[in-house]
Order: C-alpha cells, then structure tokens, then sequence
C-alpha cells in the first residue's frame, strides 16, 4: 500500500501544497521563496529517503516567520496523513549527524504525542536572509502536526549554517527509521493499541 500524501493550504499569509511519498529514495522539489530553507528540506528529503515536493508561496515583504511555519505545518500534515493509523511503523527513531565541527543529535517518537524539545544556544542572528530562531519556530510546527515528539539537541558547533545542516539531516534519518514499516510487528506499536 502506498503510503502518500497531498497537502494544499492557502491562507492570507500563504499558500503551499505538498506532496510526499514515505517510501521514496529522496527525490525532491523543493520551491519556496526562502533559499535556505529550501536548501535544508532539500537535505531532509534526501537523508531520510523521502520523495518530497513542496510548492510554497508567502508574505516574505513583511518576513519569512509566516512561509516557514506554515511550511513546518503543511509537511507535518502529509506525514501524518500518510502514516494513517500507524499500523506496523517502528514509531522510533535516532539519529547523531555530524556536519564538520557541529555535531546534532534527533530522537522522534511517533506517539500521537506532539512535542518538541529543543535544546540549542542558537543566537538571534541569519544564515543570508534567514533567521535562525525560525528554525525553531519550523520544527514546533512541524510535530505538532505530524504528532510527534522531537527531541533536538545541539551537542556542539560553530558554524551556523552546519548546526540547522547537521539539524536537518538528523531530522531526515530519524524520521525515517520511525516511519520505516516493522517486518517483525504488523500491529500498531503501542499496549493501548492507538497512537492517537
């Protein structure tokens, strides 16, 4: 059974549709009006072997905070509406991804649960045009539509633009050991016998 998803959204501040395939091999197509953002999901997409298009457009004139929140929840949406009731998926995931001199570190759990627990001393400062703090703002939207737990830690690094790499990747090959389908347990993993 495919295990995909179409998301369109369109509010005043934005519209955005996509489209995502769980069980891909990293292809993408990412286009919005914020470049790094589109480079970050670029990597997500490929590192966590998921089939990715995300057509985005916003109200970058005011800034970006509208486009990328709104793109965390858009993608959180089609993880969620792909995964249906759950059934058979490990629902855990781990990853540490090191990215030169940074190094980042991801634990998910697809519990139904949303919650993100970020723990990084990530100055208010940008990557090009790119606020940092909205990296933040991107993961909270995006468990808590996919409902999910992120635990996204910062172990060390310098650099900015390979902490959030090193953040993104992370993401990537968590989600997809969380979301791969279990051969051993066919049932939804969990005593209730919900992830609701």
């Amino acid at each position: 059974m495919a295990r995909q998803a179409k998301i369109a959204r369109k509010t005043k501040e934005t519209s955005i549709k996509v489209s995502l395939n769980l069980d891909g091999k990293g292809d993408y197509e990412i286009q919005t009006p914020v470049p790094f953002l589109n480079h970050m999901l670029e990597l997500f997409a490929r590192h966590g072997l998921f089939d990715l298009a995300i057509h985005a457009e916003g109200d970058t004139a005011v800034d970006f905070h509208h486009t990328v929140e709104d793109v965390g929840i858009c993608l959180g949406k089609a993880f969620e509406k792909s995964l249906e009731d759950k059934r058979g998926i490990v629902r855990y995931g781990h990853a540490s991804i090191p990215m030169d001199e940074a190094l980042a570190q991801v634990s998910v759990d697809i519990s139904g649960r949303p919650r993100l627990i970020f723990h990084a001393e990530i100055p208010k400062e940008k990557v090009g045009d790119f606020d940092l703090e909205l990296a933040e703002e991107f993961f909270r939207a995006f468990s808590n539509h996919i409902k999910a737990t992120f635990h996204i830690s910062l172990i060390y690094g310098d650099n900015l633009h390979h902490i959030l790499e090193a953040m993104f990747k992370a993401l990537g090959r968590a989600l997809d050991q969380a979301t791969a389908l279990d051969q051993r347990n066919p049932m939804v993993p969990s005593t209730k016998g919900t992830l609701e």
